[in-house]
């Protein structure tokens, strides 16, 4: 799935934010994965924004994680 994920960053968000709450659990598992893909800051900020609407989810830990992956 992460290859899928981390191929192409447009597609990647779309999924994101198309995805349900459950779906989004289980990818916060590998967001550090699909970050050093991606390296995008849009990324990171399409999950900041995913953690405003899902806040039970409690990923902004998986969050900060995988922006730190991001090589600036």
């Amino acid at each position: 799935m992460t290859e899928l994920l981390s191929q192409n960053e447009g597609e990647t968000i779309r999924y994101l934010v198309d995805s349900n709450k459950d779906d989004l659990y289980y990818i916060s598992e590998i967001f550090e994965d699909i970050s050093e893909k991606l390296q995008s800051e849009q990324f990171i900020n399409c999950l900041r924004e995913l953690d405003k609407k899902f806040p039970e989810l409690d990923m902004s830990k998986d969050i900060d994680i995988a922006e730190s992956y991001i090589e600036k």
